[in-house]
């Protein structure tokens, strides 16, 4: 706030402690902007495995998404997400417009396999450890560009519920039909089939995780990323830093 200065007569004593006419403030005391206001949605830290679907289902009601734009220093993707995925796809929305993930990196590269974001060492925002229900469908599977969320296996997790942030892309490579067929976690329709030999992907993942959206612009991004220098932790050696923005 600016202050205005009433002008008095200048007296003994009290001249070098009275503001001249016409003085203006000081830089310092310049009024400071307002905050942004907050993005909308439910507390990141008030979110836990007991509550996480029902309020990101009316999140998702409320402020929908069907598109995100992901930048990497190697070049952008264009992501669709799924609307049959209503909680994944709500998730991933909230944390998009929070600016969670563009805290995050590319944390676990296996080439052939998948890429895998959504970590960071360097996070301000705070964020609770909670997990979402799996949401598998029969028509989503692990196509190359597929988009699914991680998990931990085993008995610590046999409801196999998804991570709320370490998300994944399918790299994957293309298979013959039998070799696909084989090596799927569920009975493969003709066209998935064909999608594997042709697109190529990660059969062995289907029915196992939760997959919620296909990359639709950018598929080389995958590759160059799956070819960066890693470390012993599959974390590659520079960074490859994530900004999402949703589109629409």
């Amino acid at each position: 706030m600016k202050f205005r200065f009433l002008c008095l007569p200048l007296l003994p004593l009290l001249a070098l402690a009275l503001p001249a006419c016409n003085q203006q403030p000081s830089e310092d005391t310049a009024a400071t902007p307002p905050p942004p206001p907050p993005v909308p949605g439910p507390d990141l830290m008030a979110l836990a495995d007991s509550n996480a679907a029902r309020l990101l289902l009316a999140y998702g009601r409320q402020y929908p998404g069907h598109e995100v734009l992901l930048q990497t220093r190697l070049g952008n993707m264009r992501i669709r997400l799924y609307d049959d995925t209503p909680i994944h796809t709500a998730n991933f929305l909230l944390l998009a417009r929070k600016g969670v993930f563009d805290e995050s990196v590319f944390n676990r590269v296996v080439k052939g396999l998948v890429v895998q974001g959504g970590g960071s060492e360097r996070r301000t925002i705070a964020l609770h450890s909670y997990r979402l229900p799996p949401e598998i469908r029969p028509g989503h599977f692990h196509k190359r560009g597929a988009l699914a969320m991680a998990r931990y296996d085993g008995e610590m997790n046999p409801d196999r519920l998804s991570s709320n942030n370490d998300f994944y892309i399918v790299q994957g490579e293309k298979m013959p039909p039998a070799q696909a067929r084989a090596n799927a976690g569920r009975p493969l329709t003709p066209d998935q089939v064909q999608t594997y030999a042709t697109l190529g992907g990660v059969p062995g993942l289907d029915g196992q995780y939760t997959v919620f959206g296909e990359v639709v612009e950018g598929l080389d991004v995958i590759d160059k990323i799956a070819n960066e220098p890693v470390g012993t932790d599959n974390w590659p050696t520079t960074d490859v830093d994530i900004k999402v923005k949703v589109l629409r």
